[in-house]
């Protein structure tokens, strides 16, 4: 098995996406859920008072966004995709037959395909990634899935992941 790719690894496109995101949450972000909290606040009673909860509870997923990213960014190994050689790692397109429905995904981060593609995503460690990780077209594997359901899976094709 290659597996030369790190499960934390990012295109430099998706790290200077995500650091951006980063940026702008811990600073534009943070002032503008301040000042509707506030605004919020002067309404009175912040018991009564659904648009105060409403922006501590968006000031909350803020603050929980900036933590995932920081850890993110601060763990991330940045570079290329992997040149596809046909053999599944973190960074390539895969075409697969899944208990006996073709489908094309991405072994990665989820963070890596963004909002703009439609490209379904599984890391290297979920257990579909586990069981594929190293096999080449044509290899066979079967994984577990969380009901118990033993699952048949067959690669059709890997290619190198082009950032879309």
């Amino acid at each position: 098995m290659s597996n030369t790719v790190p499960a934390n690894w990012l295109t430099r496109e998706a790290f200077e996406r995500l650091s951006a995101e980063l940026e702008t949450l811990r600073t534009a972000g943070r002032i503008d859920i301040a000042k509707k909290i506030e605004l919020a606040r002067e309404e009175g009673d912040l018991k009564e008072n659904g648009g105060y909860h409403a922006a501590k509870d968006e000031q909350g997923k803020i603050e929980a966004r900036i933590s995932q990213l920081t850890i993110l960014l601060r763990d991330a190994e940045v570079g290329e995709a992997p040149a596809s050689e046909g053999v599944v790692e973190p960074g390539t397109v895969v075409t697969a037959t899944i208990a006996g429905d073709k489908s094309v995904f991405l072994i990665g981060n989820r963070e890596m395909a963004g909002d703009k593609s439609d490209l379904s995503v599984y890391s290297s460690q979920s257990p579909l990634g586990t069981a594929i990780l190293g096999l080449k077209v044509g290899d066979k594997a079967s994984y577990e899935a969380p009901n118990g359901k033993k699952i048949q899976v067959s690669i059709n094709k890997v290619e190198t992941y082009l950032a879309r």
